[in-house]
């Protein structure tokens, strides 16, 4: 069986509109795990990545901490890894300078590994997306302040 994008985001909103935190879907050797948003996620060590990278997050422009900073967006749900592999450095760190095709981390999906990228450049001003841990499609995952 295979699902694409759309299914997966179909079966992310039946499972927001429902009083359950956690899907677990197991079916012709397809293994599908969301929780709900604020649902403390299933700790999983980093594999290494092996897929295709996913397309690059629509830069946002944002009014939080400092003015003109863009977050970077997660363009999937999944579990976000910020290193290669495990005992790896980070793909980045604060201070850290980004292009747009510059990788910021790896999203696990489906045990797909997908590469996120900046989408932006300029140099990182604040992390927010926690190693190892479920983020939601459009979370933010980094602060960047934009080249001049």
């Amino acid at each position: 069986m295979t699902l694409n994008a759309a299914d997966v985001d179909r079966i992310m909103q039946l499972l927001e509109a429902s009083r359950f935190d956690r899907l677990n879907l197991e079916m012709d050797g397809l293994k599908l795990e969301l929780v709900r948003s604020g649902a403390a996620p299933a700790p999983r060590p980093a594999p290494p990545p092996s897929q295709p990278a996913a397309p690059p997050p629509e830069p946002v422009i944002t009014a939080s901490r400092e003015a003109g900073l863009i977050e970077i967006r997660s363009p999937l749900l999944g579990i976000f890894y910020r290193a290669p592999k495990p005992g790896e450095p980070p793909f980045v760190e604060v201070g850290s300078r980004v292009e747009k095709d510059s990788i910021i981390g790896i999203i696990e999906v489906m045990k797909l590994m997908n590469t996120a990228r900046a989408g932006v450049a300029g140099e990182i001003v604040e992390i927010l997306g926690a190693n190892g841990e479920l983020v939601e499609h459009g979370e933010a995952l980094m602060l960047v302040r934009p080249e001049r």
